[in-house]
């Protein structure tokens, strides 16, 4: 592994059957970034996350995590991650201290070291007062936080995160961000993946963009909104193919992508000024309009940039 990357992938596929889940994908993740996969359900995203955790088997390519190869090292690498699914994996019947304490005797981690802990993370997570309530009775966002304090037992080198706030209100779902900042203040470098846009934007330090099993593009999500232009057009017309053709002599124009709200026209100048050059050339095309809007370029925007459709259009 290069320099301060303590996670390297290089040509990593992955088939079910026939259905190629992974299709040849090569990143790195820094030591102490918070990283994210942003993509739709199906795009490759857990079952990436799934081989670098060891519960899949490795196919074909190469894959280190904190230093050991996940094909070779599995059991190094178990001992340096943390994992908190995407689905509740919690046993109903145990409390939040029993839940604690039997991951901790899982590791091995000795007594006083583990009550220690239990103590200390709880308090972090907001679950003191629950310490002898079933797991059963915990709200959605309680069982997330019990999850990722049980992630924290072994004080990860890399803590996965598989949809982390999936199915909990905005409030919660703020809530769960501002531990996983925690988490990452502390030193743990923490690898998510989400289907939330706003989510991949405020929380990470860099963004890889799945779809289809690749990924489409790495960045800051500076450098990805950035990369489109100073604003976003989105321009309704009553026939988009032809528009495509009139604004062709327009310099200011990087890029023009369709969407469900008409043709998402990247403009590397600032948009007001450019409004006026795109409505001329396509009354001049003889072409009705029926909305124009303007805007900043967003994450939303970047993924129709370079899938060419919405994550929401996906059905994530």
């Amino acid at each position: 592994m290069e320099g301060d990357d303590i996670i390297e992938v290089r040509d990593l596929e992955h088939l079910f059957g026939d259905f190629a889940a992974v299709r040849g994908i090569s990143f790195t993740v820094r030591r102490g970034e918070i990283f994210s996969f942003l993509g739709p359900n199906g795009a490759g995203k857990s079952t990436t996350i799934n081989v670098l955790t060891t519960l899949l088997p490795l196919q074909k390519g190469r894959v280190h995590v904190a230093g050991y190869d996940v094909a070779r090292e599995a059991g190094e690498v178990r001992k340096a991650i943390g994992i908190v699914f995407q689905d509740d994996v919690l046993d109903r019947d145990l409390t939040v201290q029993e839940t604690m304490e039997f991951h901790g005797r899982l590791y091995s981690i000795p007594r006083e070291e583990r009550r220690a802990q239990i103590d200390d993370l709880l308090r972090v997570v907001e679950l003191e007062s629950k310490r002898d309530e079933r797991t059963k009775n915990l709200s959605g966002g309680m069982k997330r936080r019990l999850q990722i304090a049980r992630g924290l037992m072994t004080r990860p080198e890399v803590l996965f995160l598989d949809e982390p706030t999936q199915g909990l209100d905005p409030q919660t779902r703020m809530r769960i961000w501002e531990y996983i900042r925690q988490v990452n203040g502390a030193g743990t470098t923490i690898f998510l993946t989400t289907h939330y846009m706003e989510e991949a934007d405020i929380l990470s330090d860099r963004i890889g963009i799945i779809d289809h099993g690749r990924i489409v593009v790495t960045g800051t999500p500076a450098e990805l909104k950035n990369a489109l232009g100073e604003d976003v057009v989105y321009l309704e017309t009553e026939d988009d193919r032809r528009v495509r053709d009139a604004l062709s002599g327009i310099e200011e124009i990087r890029s023009v992508t369709d969407s469900t709200r008409g043709l998402s026209i990247a403009i590397s100048a600032d948009g007001s000024q450019c409004i006026p050059k795109i409505i001329d050339a396509v009354r001049s095309a003889g072409i009705g309009i029926s909305s124009v809007n303007l805007k900043k370029p967003t994450m939303d925007d970047v993924f129709v940039h370079y899938t060419g459709r919405e994550l929401r259009d996906t059905g994530a």
